[in-house]
């Protein structure tokens, strides 16, 4: 991912403020952090490990659309209503994270605009940066002779 770690791009009062609703969780490798169509009730900063998003296709395994990486904002559908995950994540590696409750963050930006247009803009750059890659992924997938493995981390 090319954005700046939305915590690193936050003022230092901000990110202190964010951090505040944070605590630290770990996932094993394999380890289901949610499902396309769930309740977007947090969001994950990644500390170490990584984390793949996929999107289900018909009835196949999920398709690998993006692998992220330390700093990588994990989730974004917390910030858009109606709060629904628009992909899958998994656990590719054991991953430890900052997790964050969505509703205390939400919260949080209305009562303060200027940290919350902070946080809309860098949450906005993860939205477009995915977007972007998914639609490359989806284009090599249905490329002729395209295979359906993984995309590379």
């Amino acid at each position: 991912m090319t954005t700046t770690s939305l915590l690193h791009a936050l003022p230092a009062d901000g990110r202190a403020r964010l951090m505040h609703f944070a605590h630290e969780v770990s996932f094993p490798a394999g380890a289901r952090l949610f499902e396309e169509h769930g309740l977007a009730d947090r969001f994950w900063i990644i500390r170490t490990g990584s984390v793949t998003l996929d999107i289900r296709m018909a009835a196949d395994r999920p398709a690998v659309v993006e692998t992220l990486g330390h700093g990588d904002l994990v989730g974004w559908s917390w910030a858009v209503a109606p709060y629904t995950w628009r992909m899958g994540a998994e656990a590719l590696s054991p991953v430890r994270a900052y997790e964050f409750d969505a509703s205390a963050v939400r919260a949080l930006c209305e009562a303060d605009p200027a940290l919350g247009l902070a946080v809309t803009r860098q949450v906005l750059d993860v939205v477009a940066d995915r977007l972007q890659a998914t639609r490359l992924r989806l284009a090599d997938m249905c490329a002729p002779g395209a295979s359906s493995m993984p995309a590379p981390p």
